[in-house]
C-alpha cells in the first residue's frame, strides 16, 4: 500500500515537472520567435562600436550635409533626425511643407539634415542609405527622406533592413544609379559618415529627435520656438 501510494506520488510529481519544463520551453521559444521576427538580418546591421575608422566630430560641417534652399540664405537651420523616429515622421507630415514654403522657398533659410540615428541598428542603416543617395544627388535625398517617412515601420521592430531599403529605393527613387546605391548599401560605404553625424550631434547636446539648430544654437522646443528663433535672426540680419 505504501509502495503503491509512493509510486502514484512520484508519477504525479513527474507529470507536474514535465509540464513545468514544457511551459518553460514554450515560453522561451515564443520569446525567441518574437525576437527573430523583430530583428532579422542583424548580421548586416552593425552598431556604432562595430563601425571603425577615423572621423572628426568637431564642427558642424555644413558642406557634408544634404541641404535645401539658397546657399546665400541669411539663416542656416539644421534638423537632427532618425528615420525610425515617429516624431520625425509627424514633423515631416505636419510642418515640413509649410516650413519649406515660408522659409526655404523664400530664400530666408538654408535647411540641412544631420543624422542622429539612435533608435536601433536599422536606424544606422537607413541613415547610410540616405547618405548614399545624397552622394549621388542632393535633391533625390529629400525625396528619399519624405517617402521613407511615409513608409516608416514600427519603431520597436527592425524594419529598415538591407532588403527593405533596396526594394524601397528601386520602386520609389528614380534618377539615381541604383547599382551604385545597392553596392554602397552592401559595403557600408557611408556608415562612418553616419557615425560622425551621431558623434557630432552628441557634442552639441542633441539627445533626441527631431531637434533643430538655428545658426549654431540648439533648440529644445517645437515648431513655434523654431520659427521664433529664425524670425529673430532675420530681424537681426542673420548669421550673427
Amino acid at each position: 500500500m505504501a509502495n503503491t501510494q509512493s509510486k502514484k506520488t512520484s508519477n504525479r510529481l513527474f507529470v507536474v515537472a514535465t509540464l513545468a519544463v514544457s511551459v518553460i520551453v514554450l515560453a522561451v521559444s515564443l520569446v525567441f520567435l518574437r525576437n527573430s521576427e523583430a530583428s532579422p538580418d542583424l548580421g548586416g546591421l552593425p552598431n556604432y562600436t562595430e563601425i571603425r575608422g577615423d572621423y572628426d566630430a568637431d564642427g558642424l560641417k555644413y558642406e557634408k550635409q544634404p541641404h535645401l534652399g539658397d546657399a546665400s540664405a541669411k539663416v542656416k537651420v539644421i534638423e537632427f533626425a532618425d528615420f525610425k523616429c515617429p516624431a520625425c515622421k509627424k514633423w515631416k507630415e505636419t510642418y515640413f511643407e509649410q516650413f519649406r514654403k515660408d522659409y526655404v522657398d523664400t530664400g530666408k533659410v538654408e535647411l540641412f539634415f544631420i543624422n542622429f540615428a539612435f533608435i536601433d541598428r536599422d536606424s544606422i542603416l537607413a541613415a547610410s542609405a540616405g547618405e548614399a543617395i545624397a552622394a549621388q544627388n542632393n535633391d533625390k535625398f529629400w525625396e528619399f527622406m519624405s517617402m521613407l517617412y511615409d513608409h516608416q515601420g514600427d519603431e520597436a521592430k527592425i524594419w529598415a533592413t538591407p532588403e527593405f531599403l533596396r526594394v524601397f529605393v528601386k520602386k520609389n527613387i528614380a534618377g539615381i544609379d541604383y547599382d551604385r546605391f545597392a553596392t554602397d548599401l552592401k559595403n557600408h560605404t557611408y556608415m562612418l559618415a553616419v557615425k560622425e553625424d551621431f558623434k557630432t550631434a552628441g557634442n552639441y547636446g542633441v539627445n533626441g529627435t527631431p531637434q533643430f539648430m538655428v545658426d549654431g544654437k540648439l533648440l529644445k522646443g517645437g515648431y513655434g520656438e523654431l520659427t521664433a528663433a529664425i524670425d529673430a535672426k532675420l530681424a537681426a540680419g542673420g548669421n550673427e
